[in-house]
């Protein structure tokens, strides 16, 4: 059925006028692999009663926004992309009536964010609309490219979660599978960042000033979800049933945001909640004077859906990061239930045949309590019989390593804010316990104990007596029916450490899903002279969504003419970084020079204070030599970018760090053409289109065993990009795909981890680390008081500091480092390594990753509505 028709049963599309077929093509060999060829494209015109993308282009501008024509490129693209949305209107329509009729079982997947980036490339290349709306914008005086500029990025996530949740998604509508993506429409999203003379500065990412075209507002379908309150025990004849009364109620707002899938008819669902007031306006307040008070439940909601992870550092903070939890995964699964409803009334133990959730990471676990709330308190279903269906229903991904990204809530906060749901979680926990202690009984009783102790969802804070906590990852772990980490290494660790003692008691229950990316926007999309250039060689662009396909590349990887090709393509990427360089800073940059890039999340564990430090000493270096000595050094431009949460000192302080020694080394006359450092601010997707196809060494050198995965590293190894990094994450399923000789590797190994970290205190530091931490220390780069706890933090005379092996790992990075001048000076080398990086990436697709969900935890298959 249509939009309208998900929501009201009626036919139509979202605005109420019909939606004539756009037929979809799939780009053809003849033009590349983002071109549509001429007889396709002809076929298309022939059959298609859409109106013509030129006229429809300015008849958009016209009865939308009031102008004859496109005057700038931001009209040419509000006009083509309220355009382009019909078209894929079209396509959302057709596939949920086809899901309709089929009936088959969905994935939905929860996430906090969805970093999704810019919508107008990625849908008309997927919609196989490129050609006819380049031309039609052509036509107009407009180049596509410029257009899509003029889109503003969706601030609907941060890193990497974000983006792999994006990545799922556009997997699971190319492999038709029937599912969709939910999370919360945020307004402002986590944060713009800016630079304040060297420093970070958080401003609102306000990316709704113009409207978003590629949402539809499903007026009428909205949710209660309520806060606080009490828990009452009632009769209902002879049956004690429990009711809960918030105290605070809001709507959650439904926004739906297609999603297509590329070569397929098939177009999936990212449905995203507005937090909006009960009441909207409290006219008496205002007739009273009280004009705060008349506002104050409109604000109150808002706050919800306003910013992307909320400072949790003050019991306020603590507070709206679960309200912003509870509220999309409450409206979520009161969605996914009263569409099964209607199909299935009241048949819930058929629930986990027609639906599964895949909770990304711990923000969305409360589900486990909310699903079985629904079920007993609100569906009226005994406990055991919800308990067996919310287990089989739901599935949790484990994301991190890191203690502070396992969330546990006190349990004074979830009390207060869900206090029937601190309720459910300890009767989960009551039950898990006594199971648990059965389950263990030939255990000696002290040890037994000591197990339950460990094991327990609710559990003593180690750092505050008084306190308990709701340990969530532990709650989806005995909530769900398979638990999974995101890379070999980091799945060991998950199953022998973080989660060993229930790996030990389910160990079926434990998985790996390595992550992967989408070779559409992280390949094809962002670098299409790249993708022409391996469709010319390979003879087709099937490696598209076949990505092992892109192995062939490797008969090709010594082939002095190819070699030249590709070095000819990565070489303009350069160039189009340098032009940004140019606009965000105001200085050339040596294209000449070897680009290095480190662009990721700011955090200790990611280690942006190493590469920091390296190039610091890189600089000492070449300050030391003579020009003759200078002409026989690898020039570089090192960039490094990513945000610092707005709570995270030590973040903001590596920031300033790299600020302060680019505008040393920047302006230095004697070494500028051989050494740069900028940092580039608000990194985001579209920036990273621009610098991933560009970059020619990436940094992925996080401390051994803290990286679960990473996907920044796979979007550089498909762009031909080598890897300088630790044995972590998907680095070591990368090496082992582009051949272990091939990546510069370094660093300690997870398994020494803990032991060096108890040896800290004793390891003698390099002397060339002692150096540099005196050059800091003695204001080399300003700002030498604001640097100390930088310095103090890798101290090895204060028990406990480097807690990331910053120290240990140095000397092996200045090691491998060199290993990188050497191989770049052998640029015949370089270049065969890169294309053996592009070659041995097909493992790395998010199509591999979703099949695997789909075929080993979901059960999912695909059901692909005719064309």
């Amino acid at each position: 059925m249509s939009l309208r028709g998900l929501q009201t049963g009626t036919r139509g599309s979202a605005s109420g006028v019909p939606v004539q077929s756009a037929r979809h093509v799939i780009p053809a060999r003849s033009r590349g692999a983002l071109r549509v060829s001429a007889v396709a494209e002809a076929e298309r015109t022939a059959t298609s009663s859409s109106p013509a993308p030129t006229g429809d282009i300015t008849n958009k501008l016209k009865y939308l926004f009031g102008k004859e024509a496109a005057e700038t490129p931001k009209d040419a693209y509000h006009g083509t992309a309220w355009s382009v949305r019909e078209r894929l209107i079209d396509s959302f329509d057709k596939t949920h009536e086809h899901w309709k009729k089929e009936d088959p079982k969905f994935i939905y997947y929860l996430s906090a964010e969805f970093l999704m980036g810019r919508s107008l490339t990625n849908t008309v290349y997927n919609l196989g609309l490129e050609g006819e709306y380049a031309d039609a914008l052509r036509q107009l005086g407009y180049d596509m490219e410029k257009v899509a500029d003029a889109e503003r990025d969706a601030a609907l996530g941060n890193g990497g979660l974000g983006r792999l949740a994006a990545c799922f998604l556009d997997s699971i509508a190319t492999l038709d599978l029937p599912g969709w993506g939910y999370g919360i429409r945020y307004k402002y999203g986590m944060f713009k960042q800016v630079l304040k003379n060297g420093y970070q500065a958080e401003q609102p990412d306000i990316w709704l000033t113009s409207g978003n075209p590629w949402e539809i507002r499903r007026d009428g379908l909205r949710f209660e979800v309520g806060f606080g309150g009490r828990v009452e025990r009632k009769k209902d004849g002879n049956k004690e049933v429990t009711v809960w009364t918030p105290s605070e109620k809001v709507w959650a707002q439904a926004y739906d945001n297609p999603i297509p899938g590329f070569s397929t008819p098939t177009t999936s669902n990212l449905r995203l909640w507005d937090a909006q007031p009960i009441s909207e306006f409290d006219l008496g307040a205002f007739n009273a004077g009280d004009y705060d008070r008349a506002m104050l439940d409109r604000e109150r909601a808002e706050a919800i859906s306003a910013v992307l992870y909320p400072n949790d550092s003050t019991p306020e903070g603590k507070e709206l990061r679960l309200k912003q939890q509870y509220f999309f995964v409450c409206a979520s699964l009161q969605d996914v239930l009263s569409r099964f409803k209607a199909t299935h009334g009241t048949k819930f133990e058929l629930l986990p045949d027609k639906a599964c959730f895949q909770l990304n990471d711990t923000h969305p676990t409360i589900a486990v309590a909310e699903l079985m709330r629904l079920l007993v308190d609100v569906e009226g279903l005994d406990w055991d019989a919800a308990w067996t269906i919310t287990t089989k229903c739901l599935n949790y991904t484990n994301h991190t390593v890191m203690p502070e990204a396992l969330e546990k809530w006190p349990v004074k906060v979830m009390a207060k804010m869900l206090p029937r749901h601190m309720e459910i979680i300890e009767v989960i926990n009551e039950g898990w316990t006594k199971w648990l202690g059965g389950h263990l009984k030939e255990l000696k009783a002290e040890e037994r104990a000591k197990r339950i102790s460990a094991m327990s969802i609710i559990h003593e804070n180690p750092w505050n007596k008084e306190e308990m906590l709701v340990n969530m990852a532990y709650l989806a772990v005995v909530g769900s029916s398979a638990v999974n980490g995101v890379a070999a290494i980091h799945s060991n660790i998950v199953k022998d450490e973080i989660l060993n003692d229930f790996y030990q008691i389910f160990p079926s229950k434990f998985q790996n899903k390595t992550n992967g990316v989408t070779p559409r926007r992280w390949l094809a999309w962002c670098n299409p002279e790249l993708a022409s250039l391996i469709t010319e060689t390979l003879g087709s662009n099937e490696w598209i969504n076949d990505t092992e396909k892109l192995s062939a590349l490797r008969a090709h990887a010594s082939d002095p003419t190819f070699q030249k090709k590709w070095a000819a393509v990565k070489h303009a990427k350069k160039e189009k970084l340098a032009a940004l360089i140019k606009k965000i800073h105001g200085d050339s940059v040596n294209t000449n020079a070897l680009f290095d890039i480190q662009i990721k999340r700011i955090h200790e564990y990611k280690r942006q204070y190493l590469n920091v430090l390296s190039i610091i000493w890189r600089y000492k270096q070449l300050k030391k030599m003579t020009p003759e000595q200078r002409k026989k050094a690898v020039p570089r431009v090192c960039l490094i970018g990513g945000k610092a949460a707005s709570a995270y000192d030590m973040a903001k302080r590596i920031i300033r760090l790299v600020t302060a020694v680019g505008d040393v080394i920047n302006k230095d006359p004697e070494t500028k053409d051989l050494l740069s450092l900028y940092f580039l601010p608000d990194y985001n997707v579209t920036l990273a289109e621009t610098i991933i196809p560009a970059a020619e060494l990436s940094q992925h050198i996080s401390t051994a065993g803290t990286e679960a995965s990473g996907t920044s590293n796979m979007k550089f190894q498909m762009n031909g990009c080598l890897i300088i990094g630790t044995w972590d994450g998907a680095n070591i399923e990368i090496a082992e795909e582009t051949g272990v000789d091939n990546v510069f590797v370094f660093g300690v190994r997870a398994d020494e981890i803990n032991q060096l970290r108890k040896e800290r205190k004793n390891f003698k530091t390099d002397p060339r680390w002692d150096e540099i931490m005196k050059d800091i220390e003695g204001g080399m780069f300003g700002d030498k008081d604001y640097f100390k706890p930088l310095v103090d933090s890798v101290n090895n005379m204060k028990v406990g500091n480097d807690w990331f092996l910053v120290a240990n790992d140095f000397a092996a990075y200045l090691d491998a480092q060199e290993e990188v001048d050497k191989v770049y000076k052998d640029q015949s080398e370089w270049l065969r390594r890169s294309i053996m990086y592009t070659a041995g990436s097909g493992k790395f697709s998010s199509d591999r990753t979703i099949r695997e969900y789909a075929e080993d935890i979901w059960h999912v298959k695909p059901s692909r509505p005719a064309a």
